[in-house]
Formats: C-alpha cells, sequence, structure tokens
C-alpha cells in the first residue's frame, strides 16, 4: 500500500478502563512500524505513562515537560526499539480531566513544529469522558473505540460514542472490539453496538478488525515487548497484523474539518498541492 501523503491519526479510546486501550494501541503502531510505516505514538493517557513501560522505552522527559513549556516536543521524544516514536506520558502526572483547552491546544500544536515524516500517528488518550479526552479525539481523523463482551464495557463504550456524537464527532468511529472469543464473536459485538447505536442516535460505527483473547498479550506486556515481538505466532499477533493492513486500505482522510487538529499544517500543504 503507498504511504499516505500526509500523517494519518487515529485516537485509540475506551468508556472504561480494563478494555485494553492501551494494549490495542501499542500493538497497533508495531504492526504499521512492521509494514514499513514510520509511526508515532502519542502517550495522552497522562498520569499512568504505560506505553513507555509495555515498549520497554527509557525517556528522560515526558509530556508533562512539554505541557510546562520547559521542553519542545522533539526534545522529549524517544524512539523505541520497535522504531516507533514515542512522546511519552507522564507517570504520576494529575489527571488528564485537569487540562484546560489552551493547553490542549498547546500539545496539539505543537506537532506542527515537527520536521520529520510521519506515516501515523497513534494517540492513546485516557479512558472516559473527560473534555480533555473529547478534545484529543476531535483533533484526530479517525476514532477508535476499544471494546470487550461485557455489560459494563458495552454499556460504557455506547456511552463515549453517544458523547462523541453530540460533540459532533461522528465521522470515522470504528468499533475494535478486544478479547473476544473468536472472529465471528467480533463481529457479533459489532453488530450489537451498531444496531443500539443507529437505534438511539442515528449513526453507525465502522468495523475493521476484533483482536482475539489471548493469554500471550499478558505475557508480552511482562516482557515489555509486544506481542508481534514476543509471539508473532500467536492468534493476537495475527488480529494486530490484520488490523494494520485494514488500516492501510482505508482511504486517507482529508483532515481539513475546521477543527483543531494534529499537523494541521502538513495537511493544509498536501491539500494545496492537489
Amino acid at each position: 500500500m503507498d504511504k499516505p501523503t500526509f500523517p494519518q491519526v487515529i485516537g485509540v479510546a475506551s468508556g472504561k478502563g480494563g478494555a485494553g486501550k492501551t494494549t490495542i494501541a501499542i500493538n497497533m503502531a508495531v504492526a504499521l512500524a512492521l509494514r514499513g510505516h514510520k509511526v508515532m505514538l502519542l502517550d495522552a493517557d497522562l498520569g499512568m505513562a504505560n506505553a513507555q513501560i509495555a515498549l520497554g522505552a527509557h525517556a528522560p522527559f515526558n509530556i508533562s515537560h512539554v505541557l510546562a513549556g520547559e521542553k519542545s516536543l522533539e526534545e522529549v521524544l524517544v524512539t523505541t526499539k520497535q522504531g516507533i516514536r514515542l512522546v511519552p506520558g507522564a507517570s504520576g502526572l494529575r489527571d488528564i480531566a485537569a487540562l484546560d483547552e489552551q493547553q490542549i491546544a498547546n500539545m496539539v500544536r505543537a506537532f506542527d513544529a515537527l520536521q520529520e515524516p510521519v506515516d501515523y500517528l497513534i494517540v492513546d488518550v485516557a479512558a472516559g469522558i473527560a473534555p480533555a479526552v473529547l478534545s484529543f479525539m476531535a483533533a484526530c481523523q479517525r476514532r477508535f473505540v476499544v471494546v470487550c463482551d461485557q455489560p459494563s464495557s458495552i454499556a460504557d463504550a455506547y456511552g463515549l460514542i453517544k458523547v462523541m456524537a453530540t460533540e459532533q464527532l461522528l465521522d470515522e468511529i470504528y468499533l475494535i472490539p478486544n478479547m473476544v472469543g473468536n472472529a465471528n464473536e467480533g463481529r457479533q459485538l459489532h453488530r450489537r453496538l451498531n444496531d443500539v447505536c443507529n437505534r438511539f442516535l442515528g449513526i453507525s460505527v465502522k468495523f475493521l478488525q476484533s483482536i482475539e483473547a489471548d493469554e500471550l498479550v499478558l505475557q508480552s506486556l511482562r516482557k515489555y515487548q509486544s506481542v508481534l515481538e514476543f509471539a508473532p505466532g500467536s492468534a493476537a499477533a495475527r488480529d494486530f497484523r490484520a488490523l494494520a493492513d485494514a488500516i492501510d486500505h482505508l482511504h486517507p482522510v482529508d483532515g481539513a474539518s475546521g477543527r483543531m487538529q494534529f499537523f494541521a499544517d502538513r495537511m493544509l500543504r498536501a491539500s494545496s498541492v492537489r
């Protein structure tokens, strides 16, 4: 597949913790990198810093230094052993809900100063429906909602989708069923939730790929690796490769939405030369 002409930005969220959102973001980033793409991962799940731990990366600085104006975005970026350019989160930082709109805008605009090539930016945001979560998701071109086949996870995923609908983030919402028994169960979970969204919200959520439950995912996290490195022959690794392939075949989103967006300058330049 041809590389995108400007960065494609994917926000990864979940209605509540425990759905495997960060695991999805990390392994999706690695799977895209293995396909030859230049991938950047923003750990915007402030207060947890899970991404750098899971990828075994050492990060002397993090997103909190950018928010405080002490470091530039370029100065906090690290390259992981998987070849991903990581903007690390900050363990113990105040909750993401404490960020105001100006701080979020400064963070998003900081990406305009980066000169390096980027094919995909994966934004791992906090779970829940805090205003800051919605602001980060609005700054992305596509929104992935991670859900498990459990009543509380389904209800919270629906709640997140409902709030995004209220905030007019109606386009490019994808459901990623995680830890399902098999591919058919993943499609059934999407169908059930999509039916509810159609009936009560008047919108549809799209489907790309589900991720099968696999104990090797947990083992890989304990080894500070992606499951694609730790167990490339596993069911989960197969599904993450299929997810990356599906993402690669999506039509690039034109970033000119009128909202604050990551890499807005690059998108405008790309649009002007068409």
